[in-house]
């Protein structure tokens, strides 16, 4: 148990730190900047923060969300990275490190156990960059969805030959110990990615048809690609339709707040960042995907 909350411990600090460097880049991407040079800096008078400036929450909380000199306010943006980033981390090593896994689980299913649990918070680390960029600039890089979706196809092909090793060692099934690692077969590795992509390619041709304009921008394609070939085609169906709820549900509270509607004739036609939706329901389906898909499973009959 102690090698398990030292573990979570130092997953969530490590959590704060890169979500801390996510914040430089989240600020500097846009503008085409180098997240290395120059020396972390206040955006709006450019004096460079001393190294107490940037501990991650600490630091925020201590300057009382200003600058210093300029006592420009720091965005709550800032903080709330950091300590989603660290929160993730943690709840992932939590559940990936087993109380007395030196007596009950095998050392060749504990390291895949920790690789797993290691390409999940990189994958959590980049569905927060992409709902942060959605959400602030609409703008979904291929920068990041196209080396995420390889990568989402290369690890989960090599899941698939170290799951099929594993379980001639052992006679528990594999999925008991380590759960859902997505795609089971290499076909579905491959298809997976496409299929999700082209659910929203549909859609996005069905309302240009009606339409005569484009709703649905391809960077959410993208994205959806990527969902698909890290968490399977089930897994980015269920972020999808976790999206489309929580930005029915965004919309619906524009439609009561009047303030949203004031000095505006064409506010209807105001984009939605549907990216940030779907990376929610994908660090969703990512977490408790399997529930949620055997609970509704079992709600509709099929179960």
């Amino acid at each position: 148990m102690m090698i398990r909350i030292v573990g979570t411990i130092l997953a969530g600090l490590l959590g704060l730190a890169f979500g801390s460097f996510l914040n430089v880049c989240l600020s500097r991407w846009p503008e085409g900047e180098s997240v290395v040079k120059p020396r972390s800096h206040c955006r709006n008078c450019g004096r460079t923060l001393a190294w107490w400036e940037n501990i991650p929450l600490v630091s925020w909380t201590a300057l009382r969300g200003r600058c210093r000199t300029c006592k420009t306010k720091i965005s709550w943006r800032y903080p709330l990275v950091e300590l989603f980033i660290g929160t993730l981390w943690s709840w992932e090593a939590w559940h990936t490190i087993p109380s007395d896994f030196l007596t009950s689980v095998p050392a060749g299913v504990f390291h895949f156990q920790l690789y797993l649990g290691l390409s999940r918070m990189f994958f959590f680390w980049i569905l927060v960059a992409l709902a942060v960029l959605d959400l602030e600039h609409l703008w979904l890089p291929d920068f990041l969805t196209w080396p995420a979706i390889i990568m989402g196809v290369i690890l989960n092909s090599f899941n698939l030959i170290v799951v099929v090793n594993l379980q001639k060692s052992t006679e528990v099934p594999i999925s008991d110990m380590i759960g859902n690692i997505g795609p089971t077969s290499l076909t579905g590795v491959f298809a997976a990615p496409v299929a999700a992509a082209a659910v929203v390619l549909f859609i996005r041709w069905m309302y240009r048809l009606v339409r005569k304009r484009e709703g649905i921008g391809l960077g959410d394609a993208k994205l959806m690609a990527m969902l698909g070939a890290w968490l399977g085609l089930s897994g980015a169906l269920l972020s999808f339709a976790l999206g489309i709820m929580l930005g029915a549900a965004f919309a619906m509270v524009l439609l009561a707040v009047p303030e949203s509607r004031r000095g505006s004739d064409t506010w209807l036609l105001s984009k939605l960042p549907l990216g940030t939706f779907l990376c929610v329901g994908g660090i969703v389906s990512a977490l408790w995907g399997q529930p949620l898909i055997a609970a509704y499973l079992r709600f509709v009959g099929v179960r």
